[in-house]
C-alpha cells in the first residue's frame, strides 16, 4: 500500500501551491477511480494539524472539519482511525492542545490509561499526569 506524506495532505487542503494542489487532486481522482486506497500514518496527521495551526494559522474548528472531511474520503486509510474521530470528538468539546489530544486518544485506543507529562496545560486533561 501507497502512504501520503504530510505535504501532499496540505496541498490538497490549502491549495497553496496551485501545480502540486493539481498533481494532488489528479492522483486522488485516479485513484478513486480505480478503488485503490493511500494509507495515512498517525504521525502525519499530527504534523498535519502541527503545520495547520502554526504555519498556515488556519483557525481550529477549520482544522477539525479538514480532517473530519478527510476521514469520509474512500480513498485514504487512516491509522487508528477509530482514535481520529474520538479526537474530532473531543476537540470540538474542549480548548485543549489539538496534537495532546491526538496522542491522548492515540494512547487511549492502544489500551494506554496514562500519559506522563511535565506540560500543566497537557495534565489538565484525564489521560495526562503531571510529573512533578
Amino acid at each position: 500500500m501507497t502512504a501520503l506524506d504530510t505535504n501532499i495532505l496540505v496541498r490538497f487542503l490549502t491549495g497553496d501551491d496551485e501545480v502540486q494542489a493539481e498533481k494532488v487532486y489528479a492522483l486522488l481522482k485516479k485513484a478513486e477511480s480505480e478503488k485503490r486506497e493511500f494509507f495515512v500514518p498517525l504521525l502525519v496527521m499530527q504534523e498535519l494539524i502541527w503545520v495547520l495551526e502554526s504555519v498556515y494559522d488556519i483557525a481550529r474548528q477549520d482544522i477539525l472539519n479538514s480532517i473530519d472531511d478527510l476521514l469520509l474520503m474512500p480513498v485514504l486509510k487512516f491509522e487508528q482511525q477509530t482514535a481520529l474521530h474520538q479526537f474530532i470528538h473531543h476537540a470540538q468539546k474542549s480548548k485543549y492542545d489539538l496534537p495532546d489530544l491526538l496522542i491522548a486518544h492515540s494512547v487511549r485506543e492502544q489500551g494506554g490509561d496514562t500519559i506522563l507529562t511535565f506540560d500543566r496545560k497537557a495534565a489538565k486533561y484525564d489521560l495526562f499526569a503531571l510529573v512533578a
